[in-house]
Formats: structure tokens, C-alpha cells, sequence
């Protein structure tokens, strides 16, 4: 019946097209961890990508672009044009990492109105159904799991050489180094539905940490270390994505696409590790703070777009705040696509700019409220808005950008109706949020549902105030972690399994021993020696013994429908602490 929906809904969008107007194709490509500093056309003497250096040239730019400080956040913004506040997904774990239950994103759109949608790379909005890239609009998706290849969520032992990746949720081993499978699973896709429209997402892990590249990229920057760069592997990754950049260019022309694909490059938050903890060494534009700083270096990124048959092309500047909430209705617009009725966008349809149909300034505040925490973002600490040249950070810091790029000056004393009107706006923005269901409920995995027989979760995303562990070097040293807390939702009455693990399936091993070691990794194995598991859920608290042997400890539990949470833990003397890897279906249904 979903099936028979999409098309017939793809049938009416597409009557108001022309029989031989083809609508525009439309790639983004977004990096992860590269800042606003770290291409050579933005004025960088030392990095090596004259590729997007030429898009660059041939782009519209729009150079007061703003995300979040971090990637889950803008990943989620993206996606569904509202603000992470606003979608559930503020954080990059503790629960806050997926998207919320009945999201409506950039893919189900383009799916509706007819395109053919695929995602290569780095999701990180869920791992589970109801959010996983094929469940909100990816008729193909390659991707690794939660934030980063080879972390413990993701499949054990990748370690961006030749790893295993999901292709529609099943693991798949793939040759080569995790960029170029990116870039080239893309134009494989590319080339088998190129005859109707496609939007494709290739959202590459690189250059986020660890920073792993042949050589080949880095020996180039190895003699500028600790003078005039930080780290060459991360310069040498960028260089591989600026490499594979090019062969998709080149693929696009050879295959007559490029000049009637909307084409964008763009990174999701400021630099990781471009500029030294103290700015001294890295070139950052001009620009104060990295990922996760409320400073501009933290969130305002580059946005290069280029359509040539639209006439969004030829080398200029768009200098209005923008942000990464406008990339959806904007893109709506442009392709003509339908948009359900009731769909809530945060932002501004920015094409008439893009176009240059109208003026370059917008009237409009741009909020970056997230926070690394289970908890609801602060309405006003480690908060900006934006506002024309304005930048308020924690609701009484005021600078100037124009005039103060390194935002040393604060200006608050001097224009308190500047910060006024900026808290104001704030105020209100936030009286409509803290209605949503997104902002007050937890997004959930769903479990008996034909959907997923099996969901896996990992301490990674588990609710609680410990700092999180999410590497699976932590899970190997057996780095004891407190979060314990997972919301689910149960689709159907029934009676369902729950094994709690030490080790992964894909790795399995005893809880009190260790597995075969991977050849791939490098890691330290230790044990752990937790004599029972407690889980507790729906109204029930149940425990059991480990025994030596055990991979896992099965409890089966009856549970109703609707939402609850489930709180695991190994128990050690008077010790406990979270379970890494948690199994759960359905059994039998009643």
C-alpha cells in the first residue's frame, strides 16, 4: 500500500512537468569535520584541492552559511528543514542521535515526487527502524553505522580500508578506502537510474577521526607539521575527497548529467583538527573556534551550489545568513517538487537569491541551540542567534563580524537593543518549540515490527550521565561505562528476546573472555568479570547469573504495546554499569 501511495503521489507531481522536461538531478556532498578553512580557493596556501577549488570558481557561494557545531545536529537539520531542537536529534549520543518517530525528510520528498534516492556514507540520525536512511526515503543506502567507521555501533573491526559496510541494512564487505567507496558506489548508482531523475546524498566520514589515509596524501603536508598545519592525515584525507570530487565531475560530464544536476558541496561544522587548540597554527579564514565553539570558526562552513541549466552558475557571492535549515525548501523549489500539506519547514525558501530575483539581504534570526546531552538544549547558555552581522553566544556576548571576523570585541554594554531584539526573537522561537513532541519525548527504536526482526543497540547510545564510550577500543580494554537507559517503542503485544552481550555478534565471544582478535585491529583486549545482568522494563526487574561460557544472557519478557525504556546492566560486587550490545525480538506475538 506505501508502495501504491508514492507512485500514485509521483504520478500527480510529476503532470505539472513538461512529458519532455526531465526534472533537475541533485547531488550533495557533505564532509565531515573539514572547516571553512581548509580549501584552497577560501585562501588556504598549503592544501591541495583544485577541484573543488574549480567548482568553486563555477558556484554560487554562499558566504554566511551556518549549521551546528557539531554533526548530528546539522545532518538532522538538513534532512528535515527544521532545527535540531525541533527534530530530536541535538546530540551525537545519549539517545539524542536518531531522528524522531515520524520525521519527514529531504529523501522522502524527492521519493514522492518521483526521484530515484540514494545515500553513500555517513548517516549517524539512527541505526534502528523507524530511522535508519532506508525507512525515511533511501531506495539504496551504503552506509556505516552511528558517527564514525570502526566505532563500536558500527561493524566490528572496520577501519576505513576494505571494510564492511550496510547495503539496505545487510553487511557487505567492500575493497578499497572508505571515501572512494563513497564516491564510487555513487556514480555506479548514478549510472544505472540516470534516466530518471535521482537525488543522490554522499555524506563521506572523512576527514573525521581517526585519522586514517594512505600515505600518498599525507606525505605531501608531513614537512608543514606543527608550522604551518596541524595534522597531515587530515590534510591528505581531504585530498582524497577533493580527488574523488574531480572523478565525479569528470563522470558527470562523460555521462552528459552535469549541467542539469544541482550539484553541492558543503561540510557539516567547523574544523576538527585544521588549527591548533590555540589558532596559532592552521589557517581558519580569519575566523575564532572550531567544531563544537559557538564562534563562527564553530558553524559557519562553505556552501558552494552550481545548476547551469538553472542559471545558478558562474562564480559568485551570496552574503546573507543562510543556514542548513533553507537547503530542503529551497531545493523543493527549485526541482518543483510537491510538498505535503501540514509539512513543517524552519527554514526560508532562499532560491529567489540563488536566482537573483531578489535582494541579498533576508530578515530573519538563524538559532543554533544543541547540546552534547540527553537533556533538552539551554534556552539561552551555549546558544547563538544570528542576525544580519550580529552573532549573541550564552545570550550576553555580542560581536560584530563584519568588523570583528576573531569576535574578541563584545559589544553587549554598547548595543543592549541589539541583544534585546535578539533574545526576543529567541523567546518566541522557543515558545512554539517546547510544544513539540520532538523536544519533550525521546525518539525511539521499535521492536515487533516486520520491519526490523532484530534491533541491536550499544552503549553508545544509551541515556546517562556518564560521558559515553563509542569506540570499540573502548568496548575491547573493557572500559566500564554507567549509561544503562534505551527508549523503545513495542509495536505488538508479544513475548520477546533480549540478549545482552559483551561483544557484538559479528565478533562474538564469552562476556568474561575475549573473542578471536580481528587481524585488522590493533586494539588491547581485557576482561571484564561481571557475575549477573539485571534488565529492567515495563514494571518488570529481572536477573541472571553469567555463565563462564556465555555469549549473551536471554531473558524473554512479555511486553504490551506502546513506549517504555529498558535499563541493562552488568552487575560486579556493588558495582554496575551499562551493557555494550543489547539484541531484542520478537518471539511470539499474542
Amino acid at each position: 500500500m506505501k508502495n501504491l501511495i508514492i507512485l500514485l503521489f509521483s504520478f500527480v507531481c510529476l503532470l505539472g512537468i513538461s512529458q519532455n522536461e526531465k526534472p533537475p538531478n541533485v547531488i550533495l556532498v557533505l564532509t565531515d569535520d573539514q572547516g571553512i578553512g581548509e580549501i584552497g580557493a577560501h585562501g588556504n596556501s598549503y592544501i591541495q584541492t583544485p577541484n573543488i577549488d574549480k567548482f568553486y570558481q563555477q558556484s554560487v557561494r554562499l558566504t554566511d552559511f551556518h549549521v551546528n557545531p557539531v554533526c548530528t545536529p546539522t545532518r538532522a537539520a538538513i534532512m528535515t528543514g527544521r532545527y535540531p531542537i525541533n527534530n530530536g536529534a541535538w546530540a551525537t549520543y545519549k539517545g539524542r542521535d536518531a531522528l524522531s518517530d515520524g520525521a519527514f525528510t529531504m529523501a522522502q520528498l524527492f521519493q514522492q515526487n518521483g526521484y530515484e534516492t540514494g545515500v553513500f556514507g555517513k548517516w549517524h540520525l539512527g541505526d534502528n527502524y523507524p530511522s535508519r536512511p532506508t525507512d525515511l526515503g533511501f531506495d539504496v543506502a551504503i552506509h556505516h553505522k552511528a558517527g564514525g567507521v570502526g566505532e563500536l555501533s558500527d561493524y566490528w573491526g572496520n577501519n576505513y580500508f576494505n571494510d564492511t559496510y550496510y547495503v539496505n541494512n545487510e553487511p557487505k564487505q567492500f575493497e578499497g578506502y572508505c571515501t572512494d567507496v563513497w564516491f564510487g558506489e555513487a556514480m555506479k548508482f548514478i549510472a544505472t537510474n540516470q534516466e530518471k531523475p535521482f537525488f543522490v546524498y554522499l555524506p563521506t566520514n572523512a576527514p573525521h577521526s581517526p585519522f586514517y589515509v594512505d600515505e600518498k596524501y599525507a606525505e605531501p603536508y608531513q614537512h608543514l607539521k606543527g608550522k604551518e598545519i596541524v595534522n597531515p592525515e587530515f590534510y591528505g584525507m581531504i585530498t582524497n575527497i577533493d580527488e574523488n570530487f574531480g572523478k565525479l565531475e569528470k563522470f558527470l560530464k562523460k555521462q552528459k548529467l552535469a549541467d542539469d544536476t544541482i550539484l553541492i558541496f558543503m561540510t557539516d561544522n567547523g574544523t576538527s583538527d585544521g588549527i591548533s587548540p590555540d589558532g596559532r597554527i592552521g589557517y581558519n579564514m580569519g575566523l575564532r573556534g572550531k567544531k563544537n565553539d559557538r564562534t563562527d570558526g564553530g558553524h559557519r562552513v562553505p556552501f558552494f551550489i552550481r545548476w547551469k541549466d538553472g542559471k545558478i552558475n558562474g562564480g559568485w557571492d551570496i552574503n546573507a545568513v543562510t543556514a542548513h535549515v533553507d537547503l530542503l525548501p529551497t531545493l523543493a523549489s527549485l526541482c518543483n517538487l510537491q510538498i505535503p500539506e501540514k509539512t513543517k519547514f524552519d527554514g526560508l525558501d532562499i532560491s529567489p537569491l540563488l536566482l537573483k530575483k531578489s535582494e541579498s539581504q533576508i530578515n530573519r534570526s538563524v538559532f543554533v541551540h544543541s547540546r552534547q546531552d540527553w537533556r533538552t538544549p539551554f534556552d539561552v547558555e551555549n546558544t547563538v542567534i544570528i542576525k544580519e552581522n550580529w552573532r549573541l553566544i550564552n545570550g550576553n556576548e555580542l560581536y560584530d563580524i563584519e568588523k570583528d571576523r576573531m569576535q574578541l570585541n563584545n559589544l553587549a554594554e554598547e548595543h543592549p537593543e541589539i541583544v534585546k531584539l535578539l533574545l526576543n526573537s529567541n523567546r518566541e522561537f522557543l515558545i512554539k518549540t517546547k510544544t513539540n513532541q520532538e523536544y519533550n519525548q525521546f525518539p525511539t527504536a521499535i521492536i515487533g515490527t516486520p520491519n526490523q526482526d532484530e534491533i541491536k543497540l550499544t552503549i553508545q547510545h544509551a541515556i546517562g550521565d556518564d560521558l559515553p564510550i563509542w569506540k570499540s577500543e573502548q568496548v575491547a580494554e573493557g572500559k566500564i561505562n554507567k549509561n544503562n537507559t534505551h527508549a523503545l517503542q513495542v509495536e505488538k503485544d508479544g513475548l520477546y528476546k533480549i540478549a545482552c552481550r559483551r561483544w557484538p555478534k559479528e565478533n562474538s565471544g564469552a562476556i568474561l573472555g575475549i573473542p578471536n582478535q580481528n587481524p585488522k585491529n590493533w586494539f588491547t583486549y581485557k576482561t571484564i568479570s561481571p557475575s549477573k545482568v539485571r534488565i529492567q522494563i515495563a514494571n518488570q526487574i529481572l536477573e541472571k547469573e553469567i555463565k563462564l561460557d556465555d555469549d549473551e544472557v536471554v531473558f524473554e519478557v512479555f511486553l504490551e504495546k506502546g513506549k517504555t525504556f529498558l535499563l541493562n546492566d552488568f552487575i560486579e560486587g556493588n558495582e554496575t554499569y551499562g551493557v555494550y550490545y543489547t539484541y531484542i525480538s520478537l518471539v511470539e506475538d499474542m
